[in-house]
């Protein structure tokens, strides 16, 4: 089957249409590309900026036991506990409270 004039013709007008359209496509493939990048690096900037919640510790400190299986001695372990107590409660005696106080936040670098 032969091409005549007039069908040669007639591509040749519509040769530029289909060479947007082509550009077209690879243009919106590469332009989806960059989007999902910035949605992407946008989502990676904001789980670096936002505050995580902390993992369970378990008990922390609670859950240490002495080499003697957790039982305290007579001298050691229970006296020390109760004198960090005593100092706790003295220190927690002097210690003058202000109202405005951790309502203030300094986030300057």
């Amino acid at each position: 089957m032969a091409i005549s004039p007039i069908d040669l013709q007639t591509l040749f007008t519509q040769v530029d249409k289909v060479g947007k359209q082509e550009a077209a496509s690879r243009e919106g493939a590469a332009l989806l590309h960059s989007v999902q990048q910035a949605r992407i690096q946008q989502q990676l900037d904001e789980r670096i900026r936002s505050v995580n919640e902390a993992q369970n510790m378990g008990e922390g400190a609670e859950s240490i036991q002495d080499k003697n299986g957790g039982k305290p001695e007579h001298g050691g372990a229970g006296r020390r506990r109760e004198e960090e107590k005593k100092t706790a409660e003295r220190e927690e005696e002097e210690v003058i409270k202000d109202p405005a106080l951790g309502k203030n936040i300094d986030v300057s670098l």
